[in-house]
């Protein structure tokens, strides 16, 4: 089975879900991309609908700098479920639960960048 993300695949998701996510996760087979691909499909979707454009129809036009804040959006939400999915390999739930914030708040970043109507108009003109 492979990767079948748009904006990221299942390394980025798993770096952003740090070291110490679980190693179920970090392995390849066919039941690790089913959930990596289901995270990483979700993440899009929302995207999609959070920022009101469906980039992924056009991705592969997009300029370098839009297809980096998507990579950024959707390895942050599918980087949260692997850490949701399995806490354990987290030196204490705080430390989880740091890791979560962070990329919740890089999440909403960079969703908050793609919705804002004037930053579009600069994007795709970019």
């Amino acid at each position: 089975m492979t990767d079948t993300g748009i904006f990221c695949n299942q390394a980025q998701m798993l770096q952003k879900a740090g070291a110490n996510a679980t190693s179920v996760m970090n392995a390849t087979t066919d039941t690790t991309f089913v959930y990596s691909n289901s995270f990483i499909g979700q993440a899009e979707s929302i995207i999609n609908v959070m920022s009101m454009e469906n980039w992924s129809d056009g991705y592969a036009a997009l300029d370098v700098d839009v297809k980096a804040l998507l990579t950024s959006a959707a390895s942050a939400w599918a980087g949260m479920r692997v850490i949701q999915y399995d806490m354990s390999g987290f030196t204490s739930r705080d430390e989880a639960e740091t890791m979560l914030d962070v990329l919740q708040d890089e999440f909403l970043n960079a969703v908050s960048i793609l919705r804002d109507i004037k930053k579009r108009k600069f994007m795709n003109g970019a």
